[in-house]
């Protein structure tokens, strides 16, 4: 089983190199981590964006632009439609956003001509290596589904569950995360949680064994688990951490980013072809290690 960032980019170098389709690929952060997928045999990359601020960008960090194709386009929304096409027409494997807002990117995925529909719930998946924990730890919502109802909650798992697959997790554990361990009327989360455990054990949810409702606690320690008496398959081995809400989700993202020494890469999923979609504010080593689990996620499929 796969546990670090470093034995993802292994293991993506083993499979045939991806073609990553940028959208406003002028961004300093981008680029570089563009430069280091190529680099590194993970991914190629087409870069759609305005010409001459990609070149200028790519002559200031040392970046060979012959090695790469441009698609000359300085309109934002129109790169963003043009980064999508290239993937529904097959001519790249995966999209990432670029220097373009969340909303118009996402316009552009959801575009009913050119865009990655699939008629299934899209949902955001954060994986993250930290050295606390021997695994990996998949967070998912943080960023896309603001308050999903328990048919959501299923759709997100399922999409989870096949990133943990491509990663190698053959049956991921699954804890849906609340404020306490014990069903509570009061608590929707709680409710939910048990009836997703209870599909789990009826074969309605595949691939993964879902347990819960699980405090975070108990779902990543052992000895927290034995120390309040809670048993079961997950508790204290949770690998996909299903947030109930993304406000939960979102704070727990950045609190890992920036109160950890973590790594973390992130996809949109539910879609076509994976989806590169991080933060502004994110790292180019986490867009580049993004670009890699995208990889990893197209050639699984």
């Amino acid at each position: 089983m796969i546990k670090s960032f470093n034995e993802i980019i292994e293991k993506v170098k083993q499979n045939e190199m991806k073609k990553v389709a940028v959208a406003v690929a002028q961004d300093e952060a981008v680029l570089r981590a563009v430069k280091d997928a190529k680099d590194n045999g993970i991914a190629d990359a087409i870069l759609v964006g305005n010409h001459d601020e990609i070149v200028s960008i790519a002559l200031k960090i040392g970046m060979d632009i012959k090695q790469y194709e441009i698609v000359d386009e300085p309109d934002v929304k129109k790169a963003a439609l043009k980064a999508v096409e290239l993937v529904s027409s097959k001519k790249a494997d995966m999209v990432m956003k670029g220097l373009v807002d969340t909303a118009t990117f996402l316009r552009s995925v959801l575009n009913k001509e050119v865009g990655l529909r699939t008629g299934k719930l899209m949902s955001h998946v954060a994986i993250f290596e930290t050295e606390a924990f021997d695994r990996l730890l998949f967070l998912t919502d943080v960023a896309f589904n603001m308050y999903p109802e328990l048919k959501d909650k299923v759709q997100i798992i399922n999409n989870a569950v096949k990133v943990a697959h491509a990663v190698g997790i053959e049956q991921p554990k699954v804890a849906p995360v609340c404020a306490v361990e014990v069903v509570n009327p009061n608590m929707p989360a709680t409710l939910d949680a048990a009836m997703l455990a209870k599909m789990s054990d009826r074969g309605q949810i595949k691939g993964c064994i879902v347990d819960g409702p699980l405090a975070l606690d108990i779902a990543l320690s052992e000895e927290a688990a034995q120390h309040k008496k809670v048993t079961g398959p997950v508790a204290g081995k949770a690998d996909i951490l299903l947030m109930p809400n993304i406000e939960t989700g979102n704070v727990m993202y950045k609190t890992l980013t920036y109160t950890t020494h973590s790594k973390n890469g992130c996809l949109l999923v539910g879609t076509a072809a994976p989806v590169v979609l991080t933060s502004r504010a994110d790292s180019h080593e986490t867009k580049m290690y993004s670009i890699a689990l995208a990889a990893l996620v197209a050639s699984h499929k």
